[in-house]
């Protein structure tokens, strides 16, 4: 497996530069690192004694994955789950917050191991992953990719105004589906006809 800060760079580097796109709920982001992260984080990156769009402008590359792997992998206890699982959980960790581990423990409870969906990563959580892992150790971490691109999808639906993440002007696949696809096998990741299809009620 790759290391953690490997993970942590890549993250980044997918996440590409400042952004403040008013559709996005999370507002302005640098490396994929909000506002109100550095807020809720306490993080005056200018040292100005105020936390705003300024502070995102300037956080570096180096600082996101700082903060992405103390704050998105370790605290979170990534660490604790089957290695096949690590990679993507973290990915959409930094993307969804606990919602990435709420479609974990949802998969899992759907294949039969007992997980309440709290978003949090517990003994229970821990134990049924692994014996996931163990029952379908070739299958896991592409059954997670789906489960995570069905998130996005479903969210979408839910939300027109995240269409845009989802699928490109041109019918293709949005961001959002093809980050879940990076962790996904090939002959597991739907076709442009089949994602055109998936989204063709979007209008």
């Amino acid at each position: 497996m790759k290391s953690v800060q490997t993970l942590a760079e890549e993250i980044v580097t997918r996440e590409g530069g400042f952004v403040n796109d008013p559709a996005d709920p999370g507002g302005a982001t640098n490396h994929g690192v909000t506002l109100n992260t550095l807020r809720r984080l306490g993080l005056d990156v200018t040292g100005d004694s105020r936390i705003d769009t300024t502070d995102v402008r300037a956080l570096t590359r180096a600082q996101a994955v700082a903060i992405y792997i103390e704050h998105y992998f370790r605290r979170p206890g990534l660490g604790a789950l089957p290695e096949v699982l690590q990679a993507s959980v973290f990915d959409m960790y930094v993307n969804s917050g606990a919602n990435a581990v709420k479609v974990l423990q949802r998969l899992l409870a759907s294949m039969g191991f007992p997980c309440d969906p709290d978003g949090q990563i517990g003994a229970q959580t821990i134990r049924a992953a692994q014996m996931a892992y163990e029952a379908a150790p070739s299958h896991l971490a592409d059954a997670y990719g789906i489960a995570r691109r069905n998130y996005y999808y479903a969210l979408a639906d839910a939300r027109p105004a995240s269409r845009k993440f989802a699928s490109r002007r041109d019918g293709g696949k949005g961001g959002w589906i093809m980050r879940a696809e990076e962790f996904i096998s090939p002959r597991y990741q739907l076709t442009e006809a089949q994602h055109r299809a998936r989204v063709a009620a979007w209008g």
